[in-house]
């Protein structure tokens, strides 16, 4: 309570210093240089940051004037800001136009309306097969499923089977074993659904000890669910974790809720989710499950929308080995939105799983091999053509999840001002999230000059939390900053309120003077 005390003290301290003035007829006085450095100078001395690391670097790129600069040369774990790099890189390296192709292919013949053999499916890493994307992720598939049925498929003889291995790498990043069954830390492989997770509403029976009844989303049938619960009067949970507003779901529609625990066995043909909780007696509630083979999910889900259009598969779907793509004519070809519309929902809601798909398509396009190690020596490149220095940059991941990942504010900003540089930066810049509008900083910055001006990266992983990118002046000026925080003590909160009340300073005046 003290530190929260001091920081909100400090802050309004120094918001007062620099208001406009009110009087009739005054004009408002200019925020010099000088009287920003101070200002910031005694948030970041704040007693609340004394056990952290924190970095800033305000540049005003068309003149090179630095109007802030504080530990800018030293390395910081950048959590989602590692998404400002991959994302950039991607944008340069593989072209706003750039799209991701899933290739069909057999070299059996239809006849009579039988695929004789097996109908073999290569992907790329297409990340747009979701709902986020797409609104229903199954609707790339029940379009696939429609080009077998125009080219008179009605039943495939054989197997739908996963072929090829552009992603030959682990299917999980450089990450903590906690994250690895959450959405956030979901796999990632050559066929992804619906960003590596489903949705699973549990729904009580009318009286304790019924049977509770299953549904996924966006597919019927992915994952394959075994329920080891039943309706559960509230008043018999044990207190803990599993009461209401527990972490194991969010409540349905009744006065009651639940709580449900994912596991997933991988021992079978086909991946098993093992549910247990309770519910209450007619609510619902809703989890997020990871689907920890994304092949074995999107092969799945793909069964389900032949089966939707009238196409059998008598074999079933193989997962593994790959299946090899030699002689193997290709019937078609399914291909995702461009990059330059991947990249807003990429950057805006932070969605680690596509920028771990580029790291790897990186590596695929532009070094020989879709690995995580192919990726980031690509990105690591392009860094150092942006102007960073090499040794204010280290990658290990594409989405920032991996506490491995380190950079410079300097690093960062010399990426900004690159992308700042070409034809392509509208896609760039509209791609950020906005203050106040939308995006990881939608609720932040409202009622400011920030707001609706500030497009910028956050980034958030225990004990590190940044925010990157770009802010226009009064006078119309574009600067750049990237405010790094490590290995803080304090709340997320206090850290947002120091960026957030130097975005709006920023913004709510003409470019300053000395």
């Amino acid at each position: 309570m003290i530190r929260r005390l001091v920081s909100l003290c400090a802050l309004a301290a120094a918001a007062a210093c620099h208001q406009p003035s009110r009087a009739a007829g005054r004009p408002s006085p200019a925020l010099t240089r000088a009287v920003l450095r101070a200002s910031i100078d005694s948030l970041v001395a704040d007693p609340m940051f004394r056990n952290s690391h924190l970095g800033l670097l305000v540049v005003e790129p068309v003149t090179g004037d630095t109007i802030y600069s504080h530990n800018a040369g030293k390395l910081f774990m950048p959590a989602s800001n590692q998404k400002l790099l991959t994302g950039s890189t991607a944008l340069v390296q593989l072209g706003a136009g750039y799209r991701f192709t899933t290739a069909f292919l057999s070299s059996s013949p239809v006849t009579d309306g039988v695929l004789r053999g097996d109908l073999v499916v290569a992907g790329r890493g297409d990340p747009s097969v979701s709902d986020a994307m797409m609104g229903d992720a199954m609707l790339p598939l029940r379009a696939a499923a429609e080009s077998l049925y125009s080219r008179g498929v009605r039943e495939i003889a054989g197997f739908v089977v996963k072929g090829g291995n552009a992603f030959p790498d682990t299917t999980i990043g450089a990450w903590d074993w906690q994250n690895l069954d959450t959405p956030s830390g979901a796999a990632v492989d050559e066929l992804m659904f619906n960003e590596g997770f489903a949705r699973v509403t549990v729904y009580g029976g009318d009286l304790p000890g019924d049977a509770v009844r299953v549904r996924t989303a966006p597919a019927r049938t992915v994952p394959n669910i075994a329920v080891d619960f039943v309706t559960t009067d509230p008043a018999t949970v044990p207190a803990g974790p599993a009461r209401p507003g527990g972490a194991g779901g969010t409540r349905g529609g009744g006065a009651r809720s639940g709580a449900v625990r994912a596991v997933t066995d991988l021992r079978g043909t086909l991946p098993v989710v093992h549910l247990a909780g309770w519910v209450a007696p007619r609510d619902s509630v809703v989890t997020r499950v990871t689907l920890r083979e994304p092949a074995s999910a999107w092969l799945q889900a793909f069964a389900e929308a032949l089966a939707s259009r009238g196409i059998m598969v008598r074999g079933g779907i193989v997962r593994s080995p790959d299946a090899t793509l030699a002689g193997q004519p290709v019937l078609f070809t399914l291909s995702s939105p461009t990059l330059g519309e991947i990249l807003p929902k990429f950057l805006k809601p932070s969605q680690n799983q596509i920028g771990e798909i580029l790291l790897r398509t990186l590596g695929l396009e532009r070094a020989g091999a879709g690995t995580a190690d192919s990726g980031r020596r690509v990105v690591e490149r392009q860094m150092i053509a942006f102007g960073a220095d090499s040794d204010g940059v280290v990658v290990r991941d594409g989405s920032g999840l991996s506490r491995h990942d380190y950079v410079t504010p300097e690093a960062i900003v010399k990426l900004l001002d690159a992308m700042r540089k070409r034809d392509d930066f509208k896609v760039f810049y509209d791609a950020l999230p906005i203050g106040g509008v939308d995006g990881t900083i939608a609720n932040r910055m409202r009622n400011t000059p920030a707001q609706g001006n500030v497009h910028a990266k956050t980034g958030t992983v225990d004990k590190s939390h940044s925010l990157s990118g770009y802010v226009t002046t009064a006078d119309g000026r574009l600067l750049l900053f990237s405010f790094q925080h490590n290995n803080y003590t304090t709340s997320n909160q206090q850290v947002e309120r120091v960026q957030d009340w130097i975005a709006a300073k920023l913004a709510g005046h003409p470019f300053l003077k000395r």
